[in-house]
């Protein structure tokens, strides 16, 4: 493929991704998977200039342009000049330039979020914004395994505050990579690793992952509880939940976890068998994912106040449900991957004051100060 037409591809691309965002439908890098599918002629190289087109004109523009074609016009004309002789009309390129027609805007933030930022960083918001678009390393943890030895197998640091992270120095395939496939390494993002951290886990506890996914914090729980213990992971994404059996059984941790699926709206009911049981609870919470924008860039293009507001009520209703099972003693962590205050400091002292208890801890993360995704954490404690 030419450049020109390299640039097309891109925007078609963008295309159906500003459709999904409008919609609630796939992520930009499963349609951009789908689109090389059906388009076998485009080779590796193709494939990464097409990549970095699309993603470029991603993270330019935070507010949700009309078209793929506006966001990288609006790209070339303001920070990529050098893409600007792309759109020469030729053959399977992009059209001529028009003056009349639309060009995105670049922005870090869309519009009407900047007061809640501004609440949020202050002054220090321009600098807090560009981290939280810029790339993102790739962290893991180490499972099981000297830590010293896979650093250096890797090429990895150590990651400050975190015995078992490391951060890659270069990219590394890790698919298909030995450590990864006996379990001895996840990928997982320091903030994440931040979060189980702040929870302390410790062996012999009666745990409860409420909102667990495909069990990354999981895994890191019942490395903290070196295995001894029990953890109820619990999530209502059947897909998700699936995907962490093997994830358990290569960790070597899959007798100490019981994976439960639960029905939208029954959680309580579902879980009645923990009530007042547990000894801690993890509420990572369904969020805006406004701290992961580094790696989601477009989740800029799908947040609306609306959704904010859906997203705040679930958080409360996950936490209430959490703190029906937590014994006397014992403790919720909710945690959210989010810079926004609605759904962090706020969220947790209206909780702890709803059922009039402390409000232990806190602590916020972002990339510009802790170099992890942005991340919300405090603890409950149940007396």
């Amino acid at each position: 493929m030419q450049n020109p037409a390299r640039l097309q591809s891109a925007i078609d691309i963008l295309d159906s991704v500003i459709t999904a965002a409008r919609e609630g439908g796939a992520a930009a890098d499963t349609l951009a998977a789908r689109w090389f599918a059906a388009h076998r002629f485009a080779g590796s190289k193709d494939k990464a200039a097409i990549r970095a087109h699309l993603y470029a004109a991603i993270r330019f523009t935070a507010d949700c342009p009309v078209s793929g074609r506006a966001a990288l016009l609006g790209l070339a004309e303001t920070e990529r000049p050098d893409l600007l002789p792309l759109f020469d009309g030729s053959t399977y390129a992009p059209a001529l330039p028009t003056p009349d027609e639309p060009r995105a805007a670049p922005s870090l933030a869309p519009d009407w979020m900047q007061p809640l930022l501004a609440d949020r960083f202050g002054a220090d918001a321009p600098r807090q914004l560009a981290a939280l678009i810029a790339r993102a390393p790739v962290d893991l943890r180490v499972q099981r395994g000297d830590a010293a030895a896979i650093a250096t197998e890797l090429d990895a640091s150590p990651i400050p505050g975190l015995p078992a992270g490391l951060r890659l120095a270069t990219p590394v395939p890790l698919e298909q990579h030995p450590l990864m496939l006996d379990g001895s390494i996840a990928v997982q993002d320091a903030g994440s690793q931040h979060v189980v951290r702040f929870a302390g886990a410790q062996p012999g506890m009666d745990v409860l992952d409420l909102c667990a996914g495909a069990g990354g914090k999981t895994l890191a729980l019942a490395a903290a509880m070196q295995g001894q213990g029990r953890i109820i992971a619990s999530d209502s994404d059947r897909g998700r939940l699936a995907a962490m059996a093997p994830r358990l059984n290569r960790a070597g941790v899959a007798h100490m976890v019981e994976t439960r699926l639960l029905d939208p709206g029954r959680e309580s009911e579902m879980l009645a068998d923990l009530a007042a049981a547990a000894d801690l609870v993890l509420v990572d919470a369904p969020c805006s994912g406004t701290g992961t924008w580094r790696r989601n860039p477009e989740l800029r293009w799908r947040l609306t106040p609306e959704r904010l507001a859906q997203l705040v009520a679930a958080q409360s209703r996950l936490i209430d449900i959490g703190l029906e099972l937590v014994k006397p003693g014992g403790r919720l962590v909710y945690a959210v991957c989010s810079v926004l205050p609605a759904e962090g400091l706020a969220q947790a002292e209206a909780a702890a004051a709803r059922h009039g208890l402390k409000l232990a801890a806190h602590q916020a993360f972002t990339p510009a100060d802790d170099g992890c995704d942005g991340f919300f954490v405090a603890t409950i404690v149940r007396e």
